[in-house]
C-alpha cells in the first residue's frame, strides 16, 4: 500500500530537506517498530520524546523522518547532521501530521463515510450507542469508536481510551469502509482534541452536549478555560455544529465557530420554538422494574417518545440523538425503536431480574458521578434507594471518603464491598469508605466479597428497591496484586439468580 511522501504530506505545513517523491512503505510513531523504507513520525509524550530515535531511524534506513521544527533532538538534524538517504520533513505539531499522513495513508477513508464526533462532560458514551442504535435500525450500517468499544462492523475491539491515536482511527475508519459502513459516531474527548488525534479530516457533524469541570490536572488539562478551548476545536472542525443550547456554557463552545449551527433544548410547553430540536411534556416512567422518561419533540421531529433510562439528563442524551439522526432522513418509527431498545453497557444498565425492583449498573466512580445518579433515582420516589459499590486501590484515598458520604446522605442502605483493589489490601479501602460514610446517618453492611454481596442485595431486595451496583460499569474484570481476574456483575447476578431458582 505505498504512498510517496509527498501524498502523505498533502494539507498539511512543513519544510523538508530532501526528495518528497521518496516512496514510503509504512506509517510508524511507535519507535520500537521503525523499519527499512517507513515514514517515522516523531511524537512528544509526557514520558518519552520520539525525537531520540531520529539517529535510531536514519540507521535503520528509515525513508522519512517528521520531526516537530523546534524540538532539540532535530537541532543537529537541521543544522547539517548527515541522515544518508533518510528524508528530514520539519512541521510545527507532528501529532497533527500523524493525522494528515494517516489520512493519506488509508486513502482517506472519512470521505467514504458520514462522520459524527460527539464531545461534553457527560452523555458521549450513551448518545454515541444511540445514534448507532437508531441509524442501524433505520438500515444504516454504522461504525462506533468510544470509551467502552470500537465496533468497525466486521469486529468488535475492546477501548483503552476515549479517542484513539490519529493512525488507529483512520485504521478503524478504513476497516469500516471495507465492511460496509456508512456512518460513524465517535466520542471525542477533549484530549483527543488537544492531542490533534482527529486531525487530517473533517466531521459532518460535531456535535455538543454539556461542560462541566472535569479532566483537570497535571497530566490533563491545566485550567477550566483549557478543557473547554480544547472542546471547542471540534466546532472549527466540523461542517455542521449540533449545540445542546440549554447548557450554561454553550454561548462560550460556539463563539467563534466555523461550522453551521443548529440547537436542541427543552421547554415545559408545546409552543417554545427557540430551538431547531426542542423536547417538551417530559415525565418519568416507572414500570415493571425499569426506569425511563416519555417525552414529546417538535422542530426538527415531531415524536411522542420513549427512552429507556431515567432521569430528565436522558432525554438531552436523546435529543442529541435525534437531532443526528434527523439528518440521516431516518423516520420516526426507527428513532422511537432506537430509543426504546438501546442498552449501553454500564451506563444505567437495568436488569431484567425483578417486576417489584429496580436492579442496575452505572459506572459511577468518583463522588460527583454517584451524587448525580442517586439524586436522579430519587425522582422516582423508591421504595429504598440501595447502592452498593467499592473504590479502586492505587488511587485517591478522599474519593473513598467522598463516596461513602454522598452514599451515606442519599441512600437508605449501602453495601460496601470490593472493587479493584489493585495492590492495596481491600479491607484498608473499605475502611476509607466507613470512615466517609460515618459522616452521615446513613445505614450500611460491609461485604467485601463482590459477588456475596451482589446477593445480600438481592436477598434483602424489597418491593419497590432501586438498587444500584456503582463503580464497574463495563469493566468485566477485578484487578488484584497485578493480575486482572475476570469479573462480570452481569454474570455475577445471572449466577445468584440461578444459585436461588430465580
Amino acid at each position: 500500500m505505498g504512498r510517496t511522501l509527498k501524498e502523505l504530506l498533502t494539507g498539511l505545513e512543513y519544510k523538508i530537506s530532501g526528495n518528497d517523491e521518496t516512496e514510503i512503505g509504512s506509517l510508524v510513531y511507535d519507535s520500537r517498530k521503525i523499519e527499512k523504507g517507513c515514514a517515522f513520525v516523531c511524537i512528544k509524550g509526557s514520558a518519552f520524546d520520539g525525537h531520540s530515535k531520529i539517529k535510531e531511524a536514519v540507521e535503520k534506513g528509515a525513508a522519512a523522518v517528521i520531526a516537530e521544527d523546534s524540538n532539540e533532538f532535530a537541532a543537529e538534524y537541521k543544522n547539517g547532521a548527515d541522515t544518508g538517504s533518510t528524508v528530514m520533513v520539519y512541521t510545527e505539531d507532528t501529532r497533527k501530521a500523524l493525522g494528515f499522513l494517516s489520512a493519506a495513508w488509508f486513502d482517506h477513508p472519512a470521505e467514504k463515510l458520514k462522520t459524527i464526533g460527539i464531545t461534553g462532560t457527560k452523555g458521549k458514551t450513551t448518545s454515541t450507542c444511540l445514534v448507532r442504535e437508531i441509524l442501524e435500525n433505520a438500515g444504516i450500517k454504522t461504525g462506533l469508536i468510544g470509551t467502552i468499544e470500537i465496533n468497525t462492523g466486521a469486529r468488535v475491539i475492546p477501548a483503552l481510551n476515549t479517542t484513539p491515536e490519529s493512525y488507529l482511527i483512520q485504521e478503524y475508519f478504513d476497516e469500516m469502509v471495507r465492511s460496509g459502513c456508512k456512518a460513524v459516531v465517535m466520542e471525542v474527548s477533549s484530549q483527543g482534541l488537544m492531542m490533534n488525534r482527529v486531525a487530517g479530516f473533517t466531521f459532518d457533524y460535531g456535535i455538543f452536549t454539556n461542560l462541566s469541570p472535569d479532566h483537570i490536572g497535571p497530566n490533563e488539562h491545566k485550567d477550566f478555560d483549557d478543557y473547554l478551548s480544547c472542546k471547542k476545536k471540534l466546532f472549527s472542525s466540523c461542517r455542521i455544529g449540533i449545540f445542546n443550547a440549554d447548557d450554561p456554557y454553550f454561548e462560550n463552545i460556539s463563539e467563534g465557530c466555523t461550522c453551521s449551527m443548529e440547537t436542541f433544548g427543552r421547554s415545559n410547553s408545546g409552543a417554545d420554538m427557540s430551538y431547531d430540536l426542542t423536547a417538551y411534556d417530559a415525565g418519568l416512567v416507572n414500570t415493571g422494574g425499569m426506569l425511563g422518561v416519555s417525552f414529546k419533540t417538535m422542530g426538527l421531529a415531531e415524536l411522542d417518545a420513549f427512552i429507556d433510562m431515567p432521569g430528565s439528563f436522558s432525554v438531552y442524551n436523546a435529543l442529541t440523538a435525534i437531532a443526528v439522526c434527523v439528518h440521516f432522513n431516518v423516520d420516526n418509527e426507527a428513532i422511537i425503536k432506537g430509543l426504546k431498545n438501546v442498552k449501553v453497557k454500564g451506563r444505567i444498565e437495568m436488569l431484567d431480574v425483578s417486576d417489584e425492583y429496580t436492579l442496575m449498573i452505572d459506572y459511577a466512580h468518583n463522588a460527583m458521578a454517584l451524587n448525580s445518579l442517586l439524586v436522579t433515582l430519587h425522582e422516582y420516589e423508591p421504595g429504598r434507594l440501595v447502592t452498593l459499590f467499592g473504590c479502586g486501590g492505587n488511587r485517591s484515598r478522599e474519593r473513598r471518603f467522598e463516596m461513602g458520604e454522598v452514599s451515606g446522605k442519599l441512600s437508605d442502605l449501602t453495601i460496601i464491598t470490593s472493587d479493584n483493589p489493585r495492590n492495596e489490601e481491600p479491607m484498608d479501602i473499605i475502611a476509607d469508605i466507613e470512615t466517609g460514610i460515618k459522616k452521615t446517618d446513613g445505614e450500611y453492611v460491609i461485604v467485601p466479597d463482590r459477588k456475596e454481596a451482589i446477593a445480600y442485595a438481592i436477598d434483602n431486595a424489597k418491593p419497590g428497591d432501586v438498587i444500584v451496583l456503582a463503580g464497574k460499569g463495563h469493566e468485566d474484570y477485578q484487578e488484584i496484586k497485578g493480575v486482572k481476574h475476570h469479573m462480570d456483575e452481569r454474570e455475577l447476578v445471572a449466577q445468584v439468580l440461578a444459585e436461588r431458582g430465580m
